[in-house]
């Protein structure tokens, strides 16, 4: 069993409106998983999960898979933008935050693991919110 590595961060939601607002995120990585993927878990327990690689792709230059876009904004912020059938949710974080929590990802398993009995990538993927945080279930993105 390897460990996981889960960080508590804060990011901005993005809205139409003149301010923005700080919200509490965890960010999840277990090297057991593969392909490597990071889930973001957003306020009211809705779970993101994508690629590793997209975040760190990311990071440089503006990437997009699925229901994730991700763009670097200037040279301290980084934008992760969430389709879903309730909307879109833009949301920006440190990129200080995510290099750190990415470099003990790398730790913890390189990025060159070889993938078990040929999995496949995964899409991007949003859960319904964790149970045990009180939160209703969220509606599941058509496919």
């Amino acid at each position: 069993m390897s460990p996981v590595i889960e960080v508590h961060a804060r990011a901005r939601l993005i809205t139409d409106g003149p301010l923005t607002r700080p919200v509490p995120v965890d960010l999840r990585y277990d090297a057991a998983d593969y392909p490597r993927t990071v889930h973001i878990t957003l306020p009211g327990g809705t779970d993101w999960a994508f690629g590793r690689d997209l975040l760190e792709r990311g990071l440089r230059t503006p990437i997009e898979r699925g229901a994730v876009r991700v763009w670097p904004c200037g040279r301290t912020q980084l934008i992760v933008e969430l389709h879903s059938t309730d909307g879109v949710e833009v949301f920006q974080f440190e990129i200080r935050t995510l290099t750190r929590f990415l470099a003990r990802t790398r730790a913890q398993a390189p990025a060159t693991a070889a993938p078990p009995d040929g999995t496949a990538e995964k899409p991007p993927s949003r859960t319904t919110p964790r149970t045990d945080r009180g939160a209703q279930p969220a509606p599941r993105l058509k496919a």
